[in-house]
């Protein structure tokens, strides 16, 4: 059964590196650039097991808003949100989503998404 991951990243090439490593992972992935496309895939016919998102994106929409449109459109989803500042420069991150600090390792990453599935 394919796992679908949202990945929503603003840096192009970070985005593209990442979406090819987790497909060769098998993950079943959707990139987003920003929030605003994330949250137009959130609510499409797409159901995500996880969703990775950078918590600072251009147009208007940050990663904490992300997450809170997967609480009420997909409650079932797994967060986690990745930054480059510190998690102590960040508003207060619900207890259900998890932070990962940029930069990260792919393993890193990797193993974040599977300890948020089991």
């Amino acid at each position: 059964m394919p796992i679908n991951v949202l990945f929503v990243e603003d840096e192009e090439d970070l985005r593209t590196v990442v979406v090819e490593a987790l497909a060769d992972q098998g993950f079943v992935v959707t990139p987003a650039s920003d929030g605003v496309e994330a949250i137009a895939h959130l609510r499409g016919d797409t159901r995500y097991a996880v969703v990775v998102t950078d918590v600072s994106m251009p147009g208007g929409i940050s990663g904490f808003e992300v997450a809170a449109e997967v609480a009420q459109t997909q409650p079932h989803a797994r967060v986690m949100v990745v930054s480059g500042l510190q998690r102590s420069q960040l508003a207060p991150i619900p207890a259900a989503v998890r932070f990962l600090p940029k930069p990260y390792r792919f393993k890193q990453l990797i193993t974040a998404i599977h300890e948020q599935l089991s």
